[in-house]
C-alpha cells in the first residue's frame, strides 16, 4: 500500500494548503468567461465562482507539485484552469442532452434558454478552454488537452447510443464511464505531471492514479443515484434508470436474475420505457436494493480505489503521496 491511513493528510488540511492556488485558477477562469449576454454570464459566473471542490483543477496542481512547481506554477494555473473549464463546459452540453432543469438543486443554463443558444456557450465554453491549454505553450499538454476531449465525446456517445438497451456488458460500461468520466481526471493528472517537468514511468503512474479515482467517482454517484432521495441528490432519484442507462449496480442486478422472471420484466420495462411509470421505476429501484448489487458494485468502486493507490509509489516525497491520496478521499467523498 502506498500510503497508510493512519498517516494521511486530511482532505480539509489539503483545501486549506491549495485554497490560494485555487484562488488563482478560479481567477484565471472568470477572466475568461466575460459573455455580452446578460443570462448566460451571470450563470456562468454562479457555476465558477460558486466554489465546490474543484477537484480537476485541484488534481492539475497536485499532480504537478512534487516536482518543479514553483517553477512552472503559473503555466500549472493555466492548465487548471482550461480543465475546469472543460468540466463546465461537459456539464453545460451534458445538461442539454439530458434536458435537466436543474443541477445541485439550481438551475442550467438550459432551463433559461433555448438548445441552441445553450450549446453554443458551450461551444464558447470548450474554445476557451482549448485557448488555456494552448496558452501553457506546451505542445504535449495540448496534445493531452485534445485526446481527453475527444475520450470525453466518445464517452457521452456510447452512453447514448447504449441507452434503453438492456443487453450490456460491464467491460462496456467500464469504457463508458472511462470516457465520460475517468479521462479527465487522468488527463488532469498528466498535464500536471508533464508541466511538473518529470520523466514518462511517473507521468502515467499519477495519469493511471488519477483516471482509476475517475472509475471509482462514477460508480459511487451511480450508487447514489440509487440510495439517495432527490432533495440529497438535487435531481430525481433513479434519474439514470429514467433516461434508459443502464450502470453497474443495474448490471450486476441482471447478472443475478432469472433472465425470465419477473425482475427481468420489470427490468426491461423500465429501460426501455417511452413514457416511464413511477410505479415501476420505485419498484425496479427497491429491487436492486434488495438484491446486494448495491454492495457489489460498492465493493467494485473499493477495490479500484485501492488500486490506484497502489500506484502513488511512483511518487516521489512521502507528504506529496499523502496530499494525492487525501484528495482521491475527497473525489470519492465529495459526489
Amino acid at each position: 500500500m502506498a500510503v497508510g491511513a493512519e498517516t494521511r493528510t486530511e482532505s480539509t488540511q489539503l483545501q486549506t494548503i491549495m485554497a490560494a492556488d485555487l484562488e488563482r485558477v478560479t481567477n484565471r477562469v472568470l477572466e475568461v468567461t466575460e459573455l455580452s449576454y446578460p443570462v448566460a454570464s451571470s450563470i456562468i459566473r454562479d457555476i465558477v465562482s460558486a466554489g465546490g471542490k474543484r477537484l480537476r483543477p485541484l488534481l492539475v496542481l497536485l499532480a504537478g507539485r512534487p516536482f518543479a512547481y514553483e517553477q512552472n506554477l503559473d503555466e500549472l494555473v493555466t492548465a487548471a484552469a482550461g480543465v475546469e473549464l472543460l468540466h463546465i463546459a461537459s456539464l453545460v452540453h451534458d445538461d442539454t442532452i439530458d434536458r435537466a432543469a436543474l443541477r445541485r438543486g439550481k438551475p442550467t443554463l438550459n432551463s433559461v434558454m433555448s438548445v441552441g443558444g445553450t450549446i453554443l456557450v458551450g461551444d464558447f465554453l470548450f474554445a476557451q478552454s482549448a485557448m488555456l491549454a494552448a496558452r501553457t505553450g506546451d505542445v504535449r499538454v495540448v496534445a493531452v488537452f485534445a485526446s481527453t476531449l475527444g475520450e470525453l465525446c466518445d464517452g457521452q456517445l456510447m452512453e447514448l447510443f447504449d441507452a434503453h438497451s438492456v443487453d450490456q456488458q460491464i467491460d462496456a460500461y467500464m469504457r463508458r464511464i472511462g470516457g465520460k468520466t475517468a479521462s479527465l481526471f487522468g488527463g488532469a493528472a498528466e498535464m500536471g505531471a508533464i508541466l511538473g517537468r518529470t520523466d514518462d514511468a511517473t507521468i502515467e503512474q499519477v495519469r493511471s492514479f488519477a483516471y482509476e479515482i475517475g472509475l471509482a467517482f462514477q460508480i459511487k454517484d451511480d450508487i447514489l443515484d440509487l440510495t439517495r432521495d432527490d432533495a440529497t441528490l438535487g435531481k430525481p432519484a433513479g434519474n439514470d434508470l429514467r433516461q434508459g442507462t443502464v450502470t453497474l449496480p443495474t448490471l450486476y442486478f441482471a447478472q443475478q436474475m432469472d433472465p425470465a422472471g419477473d425482475d427481468a420484466v420489470l427490468l426491461e420495462r423500465v429501460i426501455t420505457a417511452e413514457e416511464l411509470d413511477d410505479a415501476d421505476l420505485d419498484a425496479l429501484i427497491g429491487r436492486i436494493r434488495a438484491s446486494g448489487a448495491i454492495e457489489a458494485a460498492t465493493a467494485e468502486a473499493d477495490r479500484i480505489h485501492q488500486r490506484a493507490l497502489d500506484r502513488l509509489i511512483a511518487v516521489p516525497g512521502e507528504e506529496h503521496r499523502q496530499m494525492l491520496a487525501a484528495w482521491a478521499d475527497l473525489a470519492l467523498t465529495a459526489i
